[in-house]
């Protein structure tokens, strides 16, 4: 790993993401092992599918609702939000501002 692998920014970041708002909006700033660290500012509509590893948003600006299986929750700047394996989520209504950072980790299937 070097220097400049271990800390990235906002800014930064935002300014690598795709602009069109038909292309999935993600960057990952990080990898290390089974840890990935990366920015998630979907527009519209949010279309990712359930993941293979554990994960945890840290909502970074913006509100909107986290729909995990069949539970609906608001949410909002400074929230943390997270995700077994497999499980069916998304996020809906979120405002045009929205962005979150995500963190994947552990081996397929989650930790038990």
């Amino acid at each position: 790993m070097s220097a400049s692998d271990w800390m990235f920014g906002l800014e930064d970041t935002l300014g690598k993401l795709p602009d069109s708002p038909d292309v999935f909006r993600f960057h990952y700033g990080l990898r290390h092992g089974s840890r990935k660290v990366g920015l998630y500012a979907p527009r519209g509509i949010d279309s990712q599918s359930p993941h293979k590893q554990d994960e945890l948003y840290i909502v970074i600006r913006g509100t909107g609702e986290f729909l995990k299986s069949e539970e609906r929750r608001s949410f909002k700047a400074g929230d943390v939000l997270f995700v077994e394996a497999g499980i069916e989520h998304r996020f809906e209504h979120f405002s045009a501002d929205f962005a979150t950072w995500v963190i994947f980790w552990g081996p397929d299937g989650g930790e038990h």
